[in-house]
């Protein structure tokens, strides 16, 4: 029902910021709680952000937390990770992803999610 796009994945200098973006379309963007995640290689895909549907209410995985803002414009369909003071350890293909009919912040592994992303690649280099 919904299709996810996402974008803004580059090559950055350790302590630098990239601002990724997640575009859907094919459904009611305001009606999804959305979430992030990433996977390197020869790793399970790993939990960054989630958002509610309203925007009002966000989670972080403690890796993360106060470098990383995650922010929602539903009229423009649009889902955003700002990403500052990289680490090479973020280093990583990053997803964006939609659950249907939720109220609250999403808490949890990729299984709560019903819609995913291609991916876009982040390398931060030291």
């Amino acid at each position: 029902q919904v299709q996810l796009v996402e974008s803004g994945g580059g090559l950055v200098q350790a302590g630098g910021s990239l601002r990724l973006s997640c575009t859907a379309s094919g459904g009611a963007f305001r009606m999804y709680a959305l979430g992030w995640f990433r996977q390197a290689p020869g790793k399970e895909r790993e939990f960054v952000a989630s958002i509610s549907w309203s925007g009002g209410g966000t989670y972080y995985a403690n890796s993360v937390k106060g470098r990383f803002t995650t922010s929602r414009d539903n009229a423009e369909n649009t889902l955003y990770l700002q990403m500052n003071s990289l680490k090479p350890e973020d280093t990583a293909v990053y997803y964006c992803a939609a659950r249907r009919d939720t109220i609250g912040v999403v808490v949890g592994g990729p299984e709560l999610y019903d819609y995913w992303g291609q991916g876009t690649q982040v390398t931060v280099s030291s």
